[in-house]
């Protein structure tokens, strides 16, 4: 059966990642001074203007505007109205609510004399999925690996001035031809890249083409049948806050799996680990990636539900889309009796309590070897159940 799957990503310039990538270098830079810091920092840009705003309760002195400025000159906004020297910042921050904290202070597993990894309760309810695959050596889906790598390959590209004519804001897009569930192709490819005015798109087809896509895309993925789209609509000058407006977790399906499996909702950016809006989902890929790569399955689903103030999740469900070793059923048992999923467990097995978060806040938060819950060091011992 033939069928095409579709996957986009954007760059750290792109004005929705912009907001990402200051809530999470505020969280980092809280994390630097209190480990134990409570954040949930999201922004707003448009134009010349960032607002800042969400919860912190943290003994921590941080500067917010100072960050925020940092971060956008680093992204490279050094120009325009949304330069890190001239954009206006408005910041709205405030403590964490006492209700809220009730329950992550101490679960109700703890009031009810639990352990030490019963000490905090879940942030909030919610379900949280993650996922895991044999597509690619980083046990991800093709297409979404592929949009991330070409996003990053331009903003290298710049940074490194070997095509300085590039600017910050940019997306890409990889469609890709499967037979049944086996990647054969390449069919579409999306790049749209801000630039300078003065250069000619005939200019940047040529580069994205030669320098950004022969560089990332398989040569064996590619044929004569693929497209291409560069810049399809003819300019993009004007890009970043000053052409759209951005927010803090609108990019939550370039941040997981591309589309490729279920998605709870909640934005990870900017929240600190006893959210699990962002702590279990991370151990949900880690989950998943120990279940493949132990050959309990060959793709995996899992979902997490929690209740505000509980420590344990209240369900687990796993769908291997038949392509389980052991039936799903007895899957979501192993899961709940090999892995502590309390939110306390989660951050102590994944070391959630370091300034790691301003590298996540771009090119996606899976499928890359750097972070935590990309380790595979749980699957030798769960071999045991084939």
């Amino acid at each position: 059966m033939r069928r095409f799957f579709t996957s986009e990503s954007v760059t750290e310039g792109h004005p929705d990642k912009v907001c990402d990538k200051i809530s999470d270098g505020i969280l980092d830079e809280l994390l630097k001074q209190d480990k134990n810091a409570r954040a949930a920092v999201e922004c707003c840009a448009a134009y010349n203007t960032l607002f800042i705003t969400g919860e912190v309760s943290a003994k921590a002195d941080v500067d917010y505007r100072a960050v925020a400025r940092k971060v956008i000159k680093e992204i490279g906004y050094h120009h325009g109205s949304f330069a890190y020297d001239a954009c206006d910042i408005i910041e709205l921050v405030h403590g964490q609510s006492a209700d809220i904290a009730l329950g992550v202070d101490a679960s109700m597993e703890k009031k009810a004399g639990g352990d030490e990894l019963d000490a905090i309760g879940a942030g909030d309810q919610g379900m949280m999925f993650g996922y895991a695959c044999r597509e690619t050596e980083e046990l991800m889906p093709l297409p979404i690996m592929l949009a991330h790598k070409l996003a990053k390959r331009l903003s290298e590209l710049r940074k490194s001035k070997q095509l300085a004519y590039l600017r910050p804001d940019g997306k890409t897009q990889v469609t890709v031809e499967y037979e049944g569930k086996t990647p054969v192709r390449v069919d579409a490819i999306v790049v749209s890249t801000q630039h300078k005015e003065t250069v000619s798109q005939e200019q940047i087809h040529h580069d994205v083409k030669e320098l950004v896509v022969k560089a990332v895309i398989p040569a064996e993925l590619l044929d004569e049948n693929t497209k291409y789209y560069i810049n399809p609509t003819g300019k993009f000058s004007i890009g970043g806050p000053e052409g759209d407006s951005g927010l803090t977790g609108r990019k939550i399906v370039v941040d997981t799996y591309g589309g490729r499996c279920a998605h709870g909702g909640g934005a990870f950016s900017g929240k600190d680990p006893t959210k699990v809006d962002r702590s279990a989902a991370y151990m949900a890929r880690y989950v998943c990636k120990n279940l493949v790569a132990a050959g309990l399955c060959d793709e995996v689903e899992i979902e997490l539900a929690y209740a505000i103030g509980v420590a344990n999740p209240v369900s687990i469900f796993v769908d291997t889309f038949g392509t389980g070793k052991l039936p799903d059923d007895r899957l979501a048992e192993i899961v709940e009796k090999e892995f502590d999923l309390r939110p306390a467990a989660i951050i102590e097995t994944l070391d959630l309590r370091r300034p790691i978060y301003s590298e996540t806040a771009a090119y996606g938060h899976f499928g890359r070897p750097d972070f935590p819950w990309e380790k595979c060091d749980r699957a030798a011992s769960l071999k045991k159940y084939l």
